[in-house]
Parts: C-alpha cells; structure tokens; sequence
C-alpha cells in the first residue's frame, strides 16, 4: 500500500519536478548529481518560503517607517498639545494664586474690621451704661424734686390759712402790726420763689431725661447696626473655612475640639461679656456680643488649624500632574505626582517637625514631616534633603530638591499626606487651600 501510494506520488512530482541530472565535469573524469523530484521540491518550497519571508519583512518594515513617520507626526501634535496644556494650567495656577491672595487680603480685612468693630461694640456698651446710670440719676433727682415740689406748696398753702386767719383775727380784733404783715409777705414771696425754682428743676430734668433717651435710642440702633455688620463679617469669614475642611475630607466640629484642647488659653477682648446694668439676666445686647465672641473664637480656630494643616502646594514652580491617588497598575498609589525639572525646590506644606530624613527603600530619598491633629506628610525620590531630623519647620520653607531616586522612572516628587497612619488623597487638600489662601 505504501508502495502504490509512493509510486502515485512520485509519479505526480514527476510531472511538474522531472528528474534531472547536473553534471560537474573534470580533466579526467566525469560525475553527476542527480535531483530527484522530492529533492526538487523541498528546494522550491524553501525557496518560495525565503521569497516569501523577504516580501513580508519588506512590506513590515516600509509599514513600520509609514507608521513610525505618523507616530511622529502624533507625537509631536502630543507635545504641542501638552505644551498648550503646560500652559493653560500655568495661566490657571497664576489665577488660582491672585485669587488666594485676594482671599487672604479680605480675610485679613475681615479680621481688623471685625476687631475695630468689636472695640467700639464695647465702647458703645460703656457709654450706654453710663446713660442707663445718668437716667436714673436724673429720675431720683426728679423725684426728690416733686417731693420738695410737695413740701413746699403745702407750706405755701399753710402760710397763705395763716395770713388768712390772722387777718381776719385782726379785722375783728385789734390790728395786726406792719412788722408781722411784712413777715408774711416775704415768706410767702420766698415760698413762691421755690416754687417757681422747684417747677423750673423739674421741667429741665424731664428735658434732660427726654434728650437721654432719644441718645439711648440712637446708640442702641447704632449698636444694632453694628452687630448686624459684624454677624455679616463673620458669616463672610466662618463659611470658606468650613467649606474649605469640608472639603479635605475634615470633621469640623472633631478638628475644632482638637484645637481647643490645644490653644485653650482665654482672656482679653475674647472673654465672655458679663456684666449687667441692673444686676439681674443679661441684657439681649449682652447676648448677641457673647453669640460674636463664640463666634470670633471659632474663626480663630479655624485660623490656627488652617496654618497647622498642610493645605498649600508642595512647588511654587511650573510644574505638572503625572499620577494621582488611587489603584495604579493593580496597586494602590497612595500618594500625587509632580513633575518637573531636575532641582525643582520643594516646599513644607505646613508647619511641623521633620521625623525622618534618609533613604528608604523605593522611596529614594525621603522627608517625613508630622503636623498637627495626626497628620503626616510625605516628600519621596527627592535629589537632596535640605532638612535633619527634629528640626522644625514652617510652611512654605524649602526642605529639599526634586530627583529620581528610588523606584522612579523619571525625575518626579511623590507627594504623600497621611491621617493617623492611613494615606489619603493630598489633592483633596490642595485644592481645598486655594478656596482661601
């Protein structure tokens, strides 16, 4: 069987492959080389397999130098675009900037128009006391005066019976004498005479008590006008902080006990105002000056934990974001990528206190800096470390020079803000600091 299928086949090669013989010929002797027909045929296929092999690595490369000749030409339009992007974020950074400055100036404004307002709230209120205390000074004196007032029409009246009855008494009897007549007169002239001053200092006393209360009035219209501009300014400067720790993630109301217990410290233009004109509750003005005291002392909080918390950029410099917070590669990314030029400076965040300041494993080079409330930040594959260990900083101090030690593929700063251990997203703070600083 094999036989007959060998001879099929070879009869079938012979037809297309005929059997041929290649002579090689010498002085004194002749030889041959016979090509059968299989022998034929692995020469064609490897040869149709090499023709064929060149045609499609010939077509592959001139694919390759078209493709490579668009990739070019994609690149470079990437690098335009990115460029324009470059710069459309630098344009936005320098707004975010004029901006936070602005903020900053109107908070500060808010902060002395507040201060200004308040030492004259309290001027107000000691001038109002001191009208309450002249109001009733006046109405004692009115009141002593209408008794006086009393005393002496009674004894007017009882003098005018007197001279009544003596005159009757001496019509009917012998005649008063000139001297007792004289008497009566000038008693009776002198009564009149404090009367008529006794009406007087009554009439000036209830013009003097009208005239200080139209004073009072003004003044507490006066005082509520200026509440109202303080309860304004400081809804205008309560209301960014809060949004601004809301939005890095923080519980405003945890934050502001951890201050307290921290800056717990009272006295001053701060303490609660409780004095009282009458000696009993509070007046409402009183009230409502304690309601913006709590108030002020909250904005402070907010002041002093806005400058421990790390809520600013760690470059000032042109720079770009090349990964951010999250699973990258199948890994989490716990921190933010900066990109830029080799030696970039990088900046504190916050004011803290260095804990570390070495090289650690991918992190290359690497600061650790501790703040307030349990947070931590983290400046990793830096080229140098500006700072030691136990050395306290401020915000916006430089601590090192950007690099690409470490596991780095490029030169970059990893940027990490951690929270009682755990890593969250720095942007989330970042961003949240251009809403005011």
């Amino acid at each position: 069987m094999r036989t007959r299928l060998a001879i099929k086949l070879h009869t079938v090669l012979e037809q297309y492959f005929p059997e041929r013989r290649l002579f090689l010929r010498s002085e004194d002797d002749t030889r041959f080389i016979r090509l059968r027909p299989s022998t034929q045929l692995i020469a064609f296929m490897g040869g149709s397999l090499i023709i064929a092999w060149t045609i499609i690595a010939t077509a592959i490369l001139l694919m390759d130098s078209i493709g490579s000749g668009n990739f070019r030409e994609q690149a470079r339009r990437d690098q335009q675009t990115y460029e324009q992007r470059l710069n459309n974020l630098s344009d936005e950074r320098d707004v975010r900037t004029e901006e936070a400055l602005a903020a900053q100036n109107r908070f500060n404004s808010a902060l002395s128009q507040i201060s200004a307002m308040q030492s004259e709230l309290l001027a107000s209120e000691s001038r109002r006391r001191e009208l309450e205390t002249g109001i009733e000074v006046i109405q004692s004196t009115l009141r002593r005066t209408m008794k006086e007032r009393e005393t002496a029409l009674a004894h007017t009246s009882n003098l005018e019976n007197s001279a009544n009855q003596s005159a009757t008494a001496g019509s009917g009897g012998a005649p008063l004498g000139n001297d007792m007549m004289d008497a009566l007169s000038s008693v009776l002239a002198q009564t009149a005479a404090e009367r008529d001053q006794v009406i007087a200092d009554a009439e000036e006393a209830l013009k003097a008590v009208k005239e200080m209360e139209l004073e009072l009035a003004l003044m507490e219209e006066k005082n509520d006008q200026i509440f109202r501009q303080l309860e304004d300014a400081m809804t205008i400067s309560v209301e960014p902080l809060e949004k601004m720790f809301t939005a890095a993630g923080m519980d405003t109301k945890s934050l502001l006990n951890e201050v307290r217990r921290g800056y717990n410290g009272r006295g001053g233009p701060l303490m609660p105002l409780a004095f009282s004109t009458k000696g009993g509750e509070l007046t409402k003005e009183t009230l409502r000056a304690n309601d913006l005291l709590d108030q002020l002392d909250e904005l402070n909080m907010y002041r002093i934990a806005a400058e421990t918390l790390p809520l600013d950029s760690p470059l000032k410099s042109a720079f770009r974001y090349t990964s951010g917070f999250g699973m990258r590669w199948g890994r989490m990314h716990n921190g933010t990528d900066f990109a830029a030029k080799h030696g970039t400076p990088i900046y504190s965040t916050a004011d803290g206190v260095v804990i570390h300041a070495d090289w650690l494993s991918g992190y290359g080079r690497l600061i650790k800096i501790k703040h307030e409330y349990g947070i931590e930040t983290r400046y990793a594959h830096l080229a140098k470390i500006r700072v030691k260990v136990g050395q306290r900083v401020s915000r916006g101090e430089q601590i090192g020079d950007m690099g690409n030690s470490g596991r780095s593929t490029g030169t970059h700063l990893h940027y990490e803000i951690r929270k009682n251990g755990r890593a969250v997203n720095a942007m989330k703070f970042i961003k949240a600091g251009r809403n005011v600083f």
